[in-house]
């Protein structure tokens, strides 16, 4: 009973229940962001660049109901944060800083709620000039979705004294003013030495790189550009863009016949000459590299990651370059 009333007092600010979050970035199935930017590698640019003015951050945040599976409604079931449109992607970000004072130095705006269960969505409004949250990254537009407390103690055990951290936690998302308040409310009191720890859910676009295509003159296929979201393989991302790339002349490289072997780097139907913009791509491991070796600056499109490292930026690619 308890669960069905869970789930008939979130339904007002739900629009389809989705699966948990996917790490590093936070997205959804429903943003199609997680696999494309998970395969974006390490972080090599300021993500902050790509946050959203709050005007669109406003329009952007909604709750979402998830379910953990293999665990019960009670253990695995909650509400989330999410984005609404499929060019921006839900970032997890968290700062430190000594807690000096009972209050965290933030200004929250709640953005819906008045809700009897408490539900809604508050996001930081502004950080009080001077407070403990003031040289922290922490942005207008952020929503604190847990607050922490970390103190240490020394502990005498056999081998000698050892600081211990422990760490009180309060759970923040997806609530409105009132019920966020009262969370922070429940914090252990002010003591020396304590630390806060902020989990924040932040809006930002997905980067963008914006590829010129351009085909041989034997295909009389007009030059075209396409724009893919940083992290999307170039293949797949050609390919669902109505690029066709199945290059005659390519020989396979395990057997030096025709054929597609189906994005499994084998062949070099989806070869593509690389005239500007290489490093916006993945490195090249060691297969890729062998096969490619007396064209350097090819790439097979199968094994091609655009935007590598979250960067965004312009390309100039050749389709069939054996053609050329």
């Amino acid at each position: 009973a308890t669960t069905m009333a869970f789930r008939w007092l979130v339904l007002a600010l739900l629009t389809a229940p989705v699966a948990p979050l996917a790490a590093p970035y936070g997205a959804t199935p429903r943003n199609r962001g997680t696999d494309t930017m998970t395969g974006a590698g390490p972080v090599q640019v300021d993500l902050n660049k790509y946050n959203l003015p709050i005007e669109r951050i406003e329009e952007e945040w909604e709750c979402h109901l998830y379910q953990t599976i293999g665990k019960s409604d009670e253990e695995g079931s909650g509400v989330r944060l999410q984005c609404k449109s499929n060019d921006v992607f839900v970032d997890t970000v968290t700062v430190k800083f000594p807690r000096q004072q009972a209050s965290l130095g933030l200004e929250l705006l709640e953005l819906a709620g008045g809700r009897d269960d408490g539900l809604g969505i508050t996001v930081v409004s502004g950080v009080v000039e001077g407070g403990p949250a003031e040289n922290c990254d922490v942005q207008v537009g952020d929503s604190v979705c847990q607050v922490s407390v970390l103190q240490s103690r020394k502990v005498k055990e056999s081998e000698g004294i050892t600081d211990i951290e422990q760490i009180f936690s309060v759970p923040t998302e997806a609530l409105g003013y009132d019920a966020t308040v009262e969370a922070l409310q429940t914090l252990p009191p002010l003591q020396d030495g304590q630390q806060i720890q902020l989990k924040l859910r932040r809006l930002r676009k997905r980067p963008i790189v914006t590829v010129n295509l351009q085909f041989p003159p034997s295909q009389n296929e007009p030059d075209t550009t396409i724009q893919l979201f940083a992290g999307e393989n170039l293949r797949q991302g050609m390919l669902v863009r109505g690029v066709k790339l199945n290059d005659p002349l390519a020989k396979r490289f395990d057997t030096k016949n025709g054929g597609n072997c189906g994005a499994g780097g084998l062949c070099r139907t989806c070869a593509v000459s690389i005239s500007i913009g290489q490093e916006l791509l993945n490195e090249q491991r060691i297969a890729e590299k062998q096969m490619l070796q007396d064209v350097p600056r090819w790439r097979l499109a199968c094994k091609a990651i655009v935007g590598y490292g979250m960067a965004e930026g312009e390309m100039t690619i050749r389709v069939s370059p054996n053609q050329w």
